[in-house]
């Protein structure tokens, strides 16, 4: 007589905190790290850390935003021309409106989400490439920033935004505020991208748009929702770009766009779409400004801070195409 043996049940995958890449990046940073506190005698001071991690903030709360829109294989290189936008109006509703700061704070995340929408709009609607669509919102967006700032800076901005802001009232527990917004933004969206169903659905859309549309996933509702996310974050970038002092420049947000991108990219996120973390997002914000940090203080030409980046992004971007291909060739 025989027994018949149950199937096991399949094992479910088990969710890592962590991906192999973020792993990397910490020892990166680590080693980086540690290699300039022994060769400089100011890195490792409250106040250079301070201000490595405020001026990295804006360029971090964005990318957590461009993280879902990669994930979804989409691209947006208009956040630059953006900032301008929700920049101008912010500090100008304070200045000459007389509109208090976190009212001005609340219309300039509105004014994001109205941009991000335009270009999420353009994308899933007019089935063009991203890239194209905010291509030309880059150039749409400029033009509309100078046109509200007329000939001039904006000067003379009461406020600052207070806690955003990168003086001593922008601290809290030694940190910048700014960073302790950024932790807590990423550590929301980093939970829905892992844990929602529709954060899960970004993953899909970028993996393979078509199956995901006969899967019955509303395709064109969460492309555009990942760049309204990232409209909303531009907003928030924005306040804490005026917050870094009393006068708005006409060219603020110039070349963000590119820190941007290139933090999510050595992040982890793949420029194919289908994977990345929120969390591998904040290290390569962070490795992006501790070149910057490490090149000043050593006395080494800023361009070399360039250099260092773009060689971090190739070295991205081939073992992420590296792994594409092994996975095809599977």
């Amino acid at each position: 007589m025989t027994t018949a043996i149950a199937p096991r049940a399949p094992r479910r995958p088990v969710a890592r905190p962590v991906e192999g890449q973020e792993i990397v990046l910490a020892v990166v940073l680590g080693t980086l790290w540690a290699f300039l506190a022994l060769t400089t005698d100011t890195f490792l001071t409250a106040g250079n850390l301070q201000s490595v991690l405020f001026a990295v903030a804006p360029v971090a709360v964005i990318g957590v935003g461009m993280t879902a829109v990669m994930v979804t294989a989409g691209i947006d290189v208009s956040v630059g021309s953006g900032v301008a936008v929700v920049a101008v109006i912010a500090a100008r509703l304070v200045r000459d409106q007389g509109v208090p700061g976190y009212a001005a704070m609340l219309v300039a995340v509105l004014a994001g989400v109205l941009l991000g929408a335009v270009n999420g709009s353009l994308v899933a609607y007019g089935r063009v490439h991203p890239i194209v669509v905010t291509f030309g919102t880059l150039y749409v967006f400029r033009f509309v920033a100078l046109q509200l700032f007329g000939s001039a800076n904006v000067d003379n901005v009461p406020g600052t935004f207070g806690l955003l802001g990168g003086g001593r009232e922008g601290l809290f527990l030694g940190v910048p505020v700014a960073w302790w917004l950024t932790v807590v933004i990423g550590a929301v969206v980093w939970f829905h991208m892992r844990h929602r169903v529709t954060g899960r659905h970004w993953y899909a859309v970028g993996g393979d748009a078509s199956a995901a549309r006969l899967a019955g996933i509303k395709v064109t509702r969460r492309q555009i929702g990942a760049y309204v996310l990232t409209g909303a974050l531009v907003g928030v970038a924005a306040c804490l770009m005026v917050g870094s002092g009393g006068t708005v420049q006409r060219n603020i947000g110039s070349g963000l766009e590119l820190q941007v991108i290139a933090a999510v990219v050595i992040g982890g996120t793949s420029v194919l779409g289908g994977r990345g973390s929120v969390l591998g997002t904040l290290l390569g914000a962070i490795l992006v400004g501790t070149v910057s940090s490490a090149v000043t203080l050593l006395g080494w030409p800023s361009q070399l801070a360039n250099l260092f980046v773009g060689v971090f992004i190739i070295i991205a971007v081939g073992a992420d195409l590296l792994r594409e291909r092994r996975r095809s060739a599977l």
